[in-house]
């Protein structure tokens, strides 16, 4: 808490009262922003740990298959195997922007041939493996942007919290002494400007009295 530093004025009670009326206002669009922030926050965190634990499943079977296809293979066939693919990916990045945060959303396109190799010599295993791991990656892309909108959201909603707990803790308090300050130096000046003005009609008063009686 904290008085600010201004001249005891009714110009800056004035100022200092909307200032007061303002901060409030703004301190609960941010906590309403706040709790909607928190709110996707959470939707968006359960979602990511669904699709997260459901790839793990399917990225195991993918991996298993990929072992098989090593314990069956050469290296250096698999190696070949691998280098001989011809698919391409086009990745490409637009935002959507939720509560003023800007959030990725990605998009892929794949073309060429991810099995650019023969079956002879090679395992099935690998061509399922990498089957599976094709048909798997839009469900990669969608967690990458769970969880960098994750990132975004948590970020914001930490700037937001401090915000608050500024105006809260801090401005909204300090502008209300400041007013108090302000208001009771008025009051305190109004009284001395009133026993002025009395004392100064009590001389007066007494200056005709003690006039009237000498004549």
């Amino acid at each position: 808490m904290a008085i600010l530093k201004v001249n005891p004025t009714r110009v800056n009670l004035l100022s200092l009262r909307k200032r007061v009326k303002t901060a409030q206002r703004g301190h609960k669009l941010l906590k309403d922003k706040r709790d909607g922030l928190m709110k996707q926050f959470m939707e968006l965190i359960r979602e990511t740990k669904t699709l997260r634990e459901d790839l793990e499943k399917q990225m195991s079977a993918v991996f298993a298959d990929f072992l098989k296809a090593g314990a069956i293979m050469s290296p250096s066939a698999l190696a070949a195997a691998l280098l001989s693919s011809t698919s391409k990916l086009d990745l490409s990045v637009e935002t959507k922007n939720v509560m003023s945060v800007h959030i990725p959303q990605f998009a892929a396109e794949f073309s060429g041939k991810s099995i650019g190799f023969t079956t002879i010599g090679t395992s099935s295993a690998l061509e399922l493996a990498l089957g599976k791991l094709q048909d798997l990656f839009p469900k990669l892309l969608r967690l990458a942007e769970y969880e960098k909108a994750a990132e975004a959201l948590a970020d914001e909603i930490e700037k937001t919290r401090r915000r608050v707990n500024t105006l809260e803790h801090r401005m909204i308090p300090d502008l209300k002494d400041t007013v108090r300050f302000i208001t009771m130096k008025l009051e305190e000046s109004a009284r001395d400007s009133l026993v002025s003005v009395m004392r100064i009609k009590a001389m007066i008063e007494a200056k005709e009295k003690e006039a009237a009686t000498t004549k």
